[in-house]
């Protein structure tokens, strides 16, 4: 599995010059327009009879957001963001498939962002980030939290953005592209495609310039959901390689 998130920052577009993670700078905010608290896990949530608590498990609503000491943003910046799978939370995920140090290999001019979900739980529900006008806001924040850091001009604005992530991720990507709202130009699933095909294909449909990329194994599960999209994709005039 660590082999397919490896992949994260090749198949990406216009990188450039590797850089060290000492050429990064890292930081993180606090957020009210991450997954949580929300009221769909007040109560917590139970799985395999064991009780995940919403206040160790869904409460935390950092953002952990990863710049290049030496980003070239002077009107728009670039955003990545990453969300991460089951029993996971932004730091863990960012050490344990080495997300920072192939960011920096990567010498993309962008920043990398990744916003707390269900914190070291097995829960794909994306909380508040699956309600309309949440997301935009979250990159609102981030933006702010660039402009506070200095880091970018306070004229700066969204750029082109991207969604990717890992396993139980599919749930909240699906969600923030059918609230559209924000152009999401790019879409990387590793291992990710349990449910939530038919917001993926309309996706898709709304712009054909949009750009899916599906990384899958034929053990994880998804291998199942991801041929079905391909016939969906056939049946819909949807181009694919």
């Amino acid at each position: 599995m660590k082999k397919i998130i490896t992949l994260l920052f090749i198949v990406s577009v216009n990188y450039g010059r590797a850089q060290t993670p000492n050429e990064l700078k890292t930081f993180h905010i606090t957020s009210p327009h991450t997954s949580f608290p929300d009221t769909g896990r007040a109560a917590g949530h139970i799985y395999k009879n064991i009780l995940y608590d919403a206040a160790t498990h869904y409460s935390d609503s950092k953002v952990l957001i990863i710049v290049p000491k030496k980003l070239r943003a002077k009107k728009k910046v670039d955003l990545i963001f990453w969300f991460h799978g089951w029993n996971n939370n932004i730091d863990s995920a960012a050490i344990r498939y080495s997300l920072i140090r192939q960011f920096a290999a990567s010498g993309l001019n962008a920043v990398l962002v990744l916003a707390e979900t269900a914190k070291d739980a097995p829960d794909s529900y994306g909380g508040r980030l699956e309600q309309k006008g949440v997301f935009k806001n979250l990159v609102v924040d981030v933006l702010s939290g660039l402009k506070k850091e200095k880091i970018i001009r306070t004229s700066c604005n969204t750029g082109n953005i991207l969604l990717a992530g890992h396993s139980g991720a599919y749930r909240v990507i699906a969600n923030i592209l059918q609230n559209g709202k924000l152009p999401v130009q790019e879409t990387i699933l590793f291992d990710a495609l349990y449910a939530e095909t038919d917001k993926f294909l309309n996706w898709l449909n709304a712009d054909k310039a949009n750009r899916f990329i599906n990384i899958y194994t034929d053990h994880g599960g998804t291998d199942n959901e991801t041929k079905d999209m391909i016939k969906q994709m056939i049946l819909q005039n949807i181009s694919f390689d």
